[in-house]
């Protein structure tokens, strides 16, 4: 015989992440004064008019060669070998890119051979050439780039951007972490931290970069929990009303009432996403045309990972982060960095052209990146070290200027000397052109108003079309 609480158990366990939301549920109401306290995840209107309504975050975890990829710089190169004279890489051999540039595109943007696809697009992209961080370490560099702030758990930019924007899907989480990151910070870089926790990223698939192998991958784009192994939906529609039935009965007698209330919403959409998400993440329904443009069959997970992150964006989820680690290249520079190159640049290259070609690219910001970049000098003979004072991100899309290049690091890339973009400056960006005001997108704890870009940031609106 079932217990109240062991059918709840039942329910929870089958509804995977969504049934702890539920004790965040009346928080999460209180946070959004003026919007649909039924539903704190619903559409909410932002402070301005947008350029973008969507993120496709591609985040390559380890800090990517901006020298080697998408910082041209001809001294480096006529340099090469000589001792460089300044700061604390004083005395190492300049390290030219191993691979050549071109320019591409009607822009002329200057890119590397590694990336002939991405090139393609060259003149739908924005390269930021100016970014700096804060420290040169990855737990610290890549929580900043997630959080905003690295000493103390905050919440991720997706959460404050779910926070500020709700979902466009009831039926589907807001906010998808595709091979979410394992390492320096893990969880924390799509956590809710003290934001309710309907607002943290759900959680697809695995981290495997570059070793998941031609034709396979699968693993990156799986999700637990889906489907009730015990029951037919039919039957777990039953047992839902039963369980619901004995929550409204318990609301109706008193007690712990905002847990209940959350309680209540939180399964029914948990057990709308069973309905939704399994055929949204079905990708036999793509065309085989569909399915070679992103290189699925030769890339591994990483072009299912770009296709699902397009189906998801299409169907309303918010914000879409997918993961690709390895990029610490402290020794094997050629042939590491030329793998994962290779990994990412057919399925980046086909996301782009098919949002394009569905019209989702003007109003879906893509950003490419990583915690910092790398020195211009030799380490190990064959590898470069961490470099935050100067490296490259670049965004496609959702308002900004196509092949346009913003900031410029020095004549050896190793400090950004021209259009400095902090990594505070890049989330109060982000967030306007996406219509929200980084200093009103705030949320009240600890006795202050806290917000993704603490007491600092500043919007560049130079990069703006």
């Amino acid at each position: 015989m079932f217990t109240r609480r062991s059918l709840l158990q039942s329910t929870a366990s089958g509804f995977g992440y969504l049934a702890f939301a539920a004790l965040a549920h009346e928080q999460a109401a209180r946070a959004n004064p003026g919007g649909n306290a039924a539903n704190p995840l619903a559409p909410k209107a932002p402070h301005f008019p947008a350029t973008a309504k969507r993120v496709i975050f591609l985040c390559m975890e380890g800090g990517p060669s901006h020298v080697d990829t998408f910082d041209y710089k001809p001294k480096l190169i006529a340099d090469d070998g000589k001792p460089y004279s300044k700061g604390r890489l004083a005395g190492a051999k300049l390290l030219a890119p191993l691979w050549k540039y071109k320019q591409h595109g009607k822009s002329g943007l200057w890119i590397s051979e590694l990336f002939p696809e991405v090139a393609k697009q060259a003149d739908d992209l924005c390269l930021l050439n100016g970014m700096q961080t804060d420290l040169p370490a990855h737990p610290q560099a890549f929580l900043q780039m997630h959080c905003g702030i690295f000493q103390f758990p905050r919440p991720s930019l997706g959460a404050w951007v779910l926070y500020g924007l709700g979902t466009e899907n009831a039926n589907l989480p807001g906010f998808i972490s595709l091979g979410p990151p394992t390492n320096n910070g893990g969880p924390a870089n799509f956590g809710s931290s003290f934001l309710p926790a309907m607002y943290q990223g759900t959680k697809i698939g695995a981290n495997r970069g570059p070793f998941a192998g031609p034709g396979g991958g699968d693993a990156a784009t799986q999700m637990s929990n889906l489907k009730n192994p015990r029951r037919s939906a039919d039957a777990q529609r039953v047992q839902l009303d039963f369980v619901q039935s004995l929550n409204r009965t318990a609301l109706e007698n008193g007690g712990d009432t905002t847990g209940i209330e959350g309680m209540i919403e939180s399964y029914e959409l948990a057990f709308r996403m069973q309905a939704e998400l399994p055929k949204l993440m079905d990708l036999s329904k793509e065309t085989k045309e569909t399915q070679e443009l992103y290189g699925i069959g030769a890339q591994g997970g990483f072009g299912r990972q770009c296709l699902l992150a397009r189906r998801f964006v299409e169907a309303g989820v918010r914000f879409v982060e997918v993961t690709f680690p390895a990029w610490d290249h402290h020794t094997n520079l050629k042939d590491a960095l030329e793998r994962n190159c290779m990994a990412v640049d057919k399925p980046i290259a086909g996301l782009l052209a098919d949002l394009k070609r569905r019209d989702l690219l003007k109003d879906t910001l893509v950003v490419w990146g990583g915690e910092f970049g790398r020195t211009p000098t030799a380490q190990n003979g064959n590898g470069r070290d961490h470099n935050n004072k100067g490296y490259t991100i670049w965004m496609a899309g959702g308002g900004v200027k196509g092949g346009f290049r913003y900031g410029a690091t020095d004549d050896y890339g190793f400090e950004a000397i021209d259009g400095r973009m902090h990594i505070h400056d890049w989330h109060a960006t982000l967030l306007h052109l996406l219509g929200l005001n980084h200093e009103k997108l705030t949320y009240r704890h600890a006795g202050r108003d806290m917000r993704l870009t603490d007491v600092k940031g500043t919007v560049v609106k130079e990069i703006m079309a």
